[in-house]
């Protein structure tokens, strides 16, 4: 039995969902998003839509809970959007944007520059007396997670100072240092 497969999925006032031939196409306020899919069937009946799997086989039971949850992200996020929020922890440690170039001073002997996808806002917030924070924002949860993956990549928080780049919020494990 899938709990998840199982949940129907609301589809909010402004939203058109249209499934054709294996591919389901999510509209919204923020955007456009295109999934395909395999081994699960869907249907929309009254602002619902419902997942349904053919057999009880064990790779019918994956992609029913799988699909759901994909779709479920896709119609959340062309009416909401997601976001996520990066912390530079360290001496030194900068970011900049001009337009969709990210600049991270991370303790490197050079600046890393990167381009951002189109489809991703980018968003950096520096104050005095504070880490800086780069913010993504997007209506696909897929491209939003990737992005803030490679940034984070970059420099990764280290356990003894817990220097580097965070995921706000996140929790580093500490180790204790040398003993004297």
């Amino acid at each position: 039995m899938s709990r998840i497969g199982n949940n129907p999925i609301s589809i909010p006032e402004g939203v058109t969902v249209d499934i054709k031939d294996n591919a389901i196409t999510v509209k919204g306020k923020l955007g456009e998003l295109v999934q395909e899919f395999s081994g699960v069937d869907m249907k929309v009946e009254d602002g619902t839509l419902t997942v349904t799997r053919p057999s009880e086989s064990k790779d019918h039971k994956a992609k029913h809970g799988l699909y759901r949850a994909l779709v479920n992200n896709m119609v959340e996020g062309v009416t909401k959007g997601f976001t996520k929020e990066l912390e530079l922890v360290g001496v030194g440690y900068r970011a900049s944007n001009q337009g969709q170039k990210l600049d991270l001073a991370v303790g490197f002997s050079h600046n890393i520059v990167m381009d951002i996808a189109p489809e991703v806002k980018i968003e950096t917030i520096s104050e005095k007396g504070k880490n800086p924070i780069v913010k993504l924002t997007s209506h696909d949860k897929q491209l939003v997670g990737a992005v803030a993956a490679k940034i984070r990549s970059f420099r990764k928080p280290e356990p003894y100072k817990g220097k580097g780049i965070k995921f706000v919020g996140e929790q580093i494990r500490r180790k204790a240092g040398k003993s004297a």
